[in-house]
C-alpha cells in the first residue's frame, strides 16, 4: 500500500469517527486560514456544501473551529446549539497543546455544561487540531 492510499484510508476513518454521513447537514463556524483544510475537504466531499453560521437550516453536525482568543466560548456554544438537531453533534475543534491559539481543556470542561452540553469524547483531527464531541444531555434532548 502506498503512503497516499494509507493517508486516504486514515482520513476516511476520521470522517467515520466524527460520525459524518453523506445525508447530513454540516455547519461550519470559526473558519480562518489556520483550519485543517484536509479535514474540511474530507467532510465537504462526504456531505457536499458546508453551511456557514448564518444558515436557517437545522443541522446535524457543527464544526466549530475555536482558538484561545476567539471570545466567549459559552456564548458561541449556545449560538451553535440553536440550529442543531435534537440528536446533533458539535465538534469543538481547537489547536493542540503547543500550537498558537491552544485552548486549555479546563476551559472546555467549564464552558460545556454552562452551555447545556456534555463532552462525550475527543479525537485528534489533524496535525494541529483536536476535536471534542459535544452533545445535549439525553434529558435535554427529550425536552426540546
Amino acid at each position: 500500500m502506498s503512503a497516499t492510499a494509507g493517508q486516504a484510508d486514515s482520513l476516511k476513518s476520521l470522517a467515520d469517527r466524527l460520525g459524518v454521513e453523506p445525508d447530513m447537514v454540516v455547519m461550519e463556524v470559526g473558519y480562518d486560514d489556520d483550519v485543517d483544510e484536509e479535514l474540511r475537504d474530507l467532510v465537504a466531499d462526504r456531505v457536499g456544501e458546508l453551511l456557514d453560521e448564518d444558515t436557517d437550516e437545522v443541522v446535524d453536525v457543527v464544526l466549530l473551529w475555536w482558538r484561545e482568543d476567539d471570545g466567549d466560548l459559552v456564548d458561541v456554544l449556545m449560538d451553535t446549539r440553536t440550529p442543531l438537531a435534537d440528536d446533533g453533534v458539535i465538534w469543538l475543534l481547537t489547536p493542540k497543546a503547543g500550537r498558537p491559539g491552544h485552548v486549555e481543556p479546563s476551559d472546555i470542561s467549564e464552558s460545556t455544561p454552562t452551555a447545556g452540553l456534555q463532552q462525550t469524547s475527543s479525537v485528534s483531527v489533524g496535525r494541529d487540531w483536536v476535536g471534542a464531541r459535544l452533545v445535549a444531555p439525553r434529558s435535554a434532548r427529550s425536552r426540546r
